[in-house]
């Protein structure tokens, strides 16, 4: 499966007290990396469409403030409503951080649905 890529530099306001990124921060820029990668996909009719299920975080190096980087986001594994996805912060070819996450595909009433295979088909 292809792999999307979105470049980012961390500002200041990305960094704790010493200077490296907040922890908490990984996740608001690994969601970016996410909406960039799904822009232009639509979801279908009515349905509300991906929502997180689980989601771990392995820190391998810190990242500090005007560190230019990318996040490497691609689906591993797609089950009927279920998608597996990979997001690596890469920095001068070393993995800095790793997100691994699954998320629902929901239709409109809250509940899990098949993902439409349209949908799956553009980001293949």
């Amino acid at each position: 499966m292809k792999t999307h890529i979105f470049p980012f530099t961390i500002a200041y306001a990305d960094t704790d007290a010493e200077g490296i990124v907040y922890h908490a921060r990984y996740l608001e820029i690994a969601e970016r990396a996410r909406m960039a990668w799904l822009r232009g996909h639509v979801v279908v009719g009515d349905d509300i469409g991906f929502v997180i299920r689980e989601l771990n975080i392995k820190y391998l190096q810190p990242l500090r403030a005007a560190d230019n980087f990318v996040v490497e986001t691609q689906m591993v594994d797609v089950g009927a409503a279920v998608v597996k996805i990979e997001q690596k912060f890469v920095k001068d070819g070393n993995i800095c951080a790793i997100i691994n996450l699954k998320v629902a595909y929901l239709g409109g009433d809250m509940r899990p649905k098949r993902i439409p295979a349209e949908f799956i088909d553009g980001l293949v």
